[in-house]
């Protein structure tokens, strides 16, 4: 049940062959994008809410989902575990490695701008 039959046309490729495909998977593998979605929220109010009931709350939710998610079939086991590591290596990437933005409610443009050339050199220096 987890292969869906051949598209009979084009429509039907264009439609992920809507509706019997839905009963048979979800359409993405690795890595679950159900998973994807749940940890973003989790992480993003574990690290900006303020309520600590909800953050642990959300975090065995996110557990359990992903324990329901392998037992309902919709994605192999590999496919959540990868989920909870790619979210959180993004996350520790973002937070560590990227500088933070910078306050845009003056007006500034959306591209940080800069004042050295395509060499590296300051504009000045010229």
């Amino acid at each position: 049940m987890a292969t869906l039959p051949p598209p009979n046309n084009v429509l039907e490729v264009l439609l992920i062959n809507f509706p019997r495909g839905v009963n048979l998977g979800c359409g993405d593998l690795i890595f679950s994008s159900h998973m994807i979605f749940t940890l973003v929220f989790v992480r993003t109010y574990h690290k900006y809410g303020s309520k600590r009931f909800i953050k642990l709350l959300a975090w065995v939710m996110a557990i359990v989902q992903s324990l329901l998610i392998i037992a309902a079939r919709k994605h192999y086991t590999v496919d959540v575990v990868v989920a909870w590591y790619a979210v959180n290596l993004v996350v520790f990437f973002v937070d560590t490695k990227l500088p933070e933005m910078p306050d845009r409610t003056n007006g500034s443009p959306l591209i940080p701008l800069s004042n050295k050339d395509k060499d590296g050199r300051p504009k000045d220096e010229k």
